[in-house]
């Protein structure tokens, strides 16, 4: 949710012949958007991990990524009353300091081991994400020239894929590689002692993970980061009063959109482990299984590239509507067949997955004007839409895993639904303006 700046960092206007060089900035913001993917995703193999150190049923596995995305609708309003009180460039220190708090914390965690405290750190470390995304998908939209906006979201988003690209590949290595259950067969019997050891895996990784955000942390801090001036704040109170959110159906209907594709999203990402280890499906271990993980994010990449191209020819919203069809045509093969055919069935989803959130993000808050940074606060907190994944894992342990897959697919209707109705704005306001300064202290 973007918050006022503080007048403070206000300095002076931003002007083309100002001097003032965007480039760098970003390209350290864009590491920002890697690592916050990189780290989100690490929980899809840590998941298939935690269930056998813990010896869970789907049910509290999934509760796992419930708590991450709960951590996005408690933490948002606080981060961007933290950023109204701090700035921009303290508040992205203060997250990655806090993710970093969260990974030492999961050493702790690890050694005990305590799946209690796992899930107390886990939640630790999406609060300082939710902070990282409050703070810099608005900071990335509006420095620099109003013009090359689009471009610059686009970069930092690409940035975001290779973190969830490259997350599985670490995460299978280090933490499903080294243990016992993550190189044996679906269904292996382990030892207290074989589970005590695979706790202790997850150590190295995230000491790593805890070591390069504390780094990133010194080097935003001393960096002399483009700050935002005072016309970059929500739009004066008199501007919005007569005005309501609630009268656009682009943005009612958006936000449900975003909730339920979350559901969708992460309940493939989180399963997809144990899904492809069943011995009618692909009979893999762990570990190989979490290798192919990589093309299902790596299709999600693919996907924004694809989709960014044909939005250039073809309404946004006729695209949404194409890619859920092709979303739940591959659901439904995952659920209804056996073997590799599944297995990459499920994978093709990530293709058709990958252009949903920024697509109806944009289009819910398209026509909103002064009321846009409301709107996209109520859009960011939906979010926690992922937490819900735990109603597929409740489905996965009373009626089977492939079948809960089902839910999925249901939630792709919807957002064919939005795509062909629900993001049709009702009304349109102008477009808040903004302006960047020249540089915050």
């Amino acid at each position: 949710m973007p918050a006022a700046v503080p007048s403070s960092e206000a300095t002076s206007e931003f002007r083309p012949n100002s001097g003032i060089r965007y480039g760098p900035a970003l390209a350290l913001l864009a590491t920002l958007f890697f690592m916050w993917g990189f780290i989100t995703v690490i929980n899809n193999t840590l998941l298939p991990h935690l269930r056998s150190v813990f010896d869970l049923n789907y049910t509290q596995t999934t509760l796992i990524e419930s708590v991450w995305f709960i951590a996005y609708f408690v933490a948002s309003i606080p981060s961007a009353k933290l950023i109204e009180r701090v700035g921009y460039r303290r508040a992205l220190v203060t997250g990655l300091l806090i993710m970093a708090a969260g990974s030492l914390g999961m050493m702790l965690a690890a050694s005990i081991p305590s799946y209690g405290v796992t899930l107390a750190m886990l939640f630790i470390i999406a609060a300082g994400i939710t902070l990282l995304q409050v703070a810099a998908n608005p900071y990335v939209a509006v420095v620099g020239k109003p013009e090359t906006a689009s471009s610059r979201l686009n970069l930092v988003q690409a940035m975001n894929s290779a973190g969830t690209m490259f997350a599985p590949l670490f995460g299978a290595y280090l933490i499903l590689g080294r243990s016992k259950a993550g190189t044996s067969l679906d269904g292996a019997q382990l030892t207290a002692a074989e589970r005590l050891a695979d706790a202790h895996s997850v150590i190295l990784p995230y000491g790593i993970v805890a070591v390069v955000l504390v780094t990133l942390a010194i080097i935003i801090g001393r960096f002399p980061l483009p700050a935002m001036g005072s016309s970059s704040t929500r739009a004066a109170r008199a501007e919005r009063k007569h005005l309501s959110l609630w009268r656009h159906r682009n943005l009612v209907f958006g936000v449900p959109a975003i909730f339920i594709y979350l559901i969708a999203e992460i309940g493939v990402a989180n399963l997809f482990v144990n899904f492809v280890s069943q011995p009618d499906i692909a009979n893999l271990t762990h570990e190989e299984a979490g290798r192919y993980l990589t093309f299902l994010w790596g299709g999600m990449m693919v996907g924004r590239f694809l989709g960014s191209a044909l939005m250039q020819r073809i309404d946004a919203a006729k695209v949404l509507a194409a890619f859920s069809i092709g979303a739940f045509a591959v659901m439904l093969v995952t659920v209804f067949s056996h073997g590799t055919v599944a297995m990459w069935s499920l994978i093709l989803v990530g293709l058709f997955h990958s252009i949903m959130f920024p697509t109806i993000f944009t289009l819910g808050i398209k026509g909103l004007g002064p009321l846009t940074e409301e709107g996209s606060g109520l859009l960011v907190m939906a979010i926690a839409g992922g937490a819900l994944v735990i109603v597929q894992g409740w489905i996965a342990d009373s009626y089977g895993l492939q079948l809960s897959f089902l839910l999925t697919a249901l939630c792709e209707l919807y957002v064919l639904f939005y795509a062909l109705w629900g993001c049709k704005p009702t009304e349109s306001l102008p477009a808040p303006q903004f302006e960047a300064i020249a540089a915050e202290d």
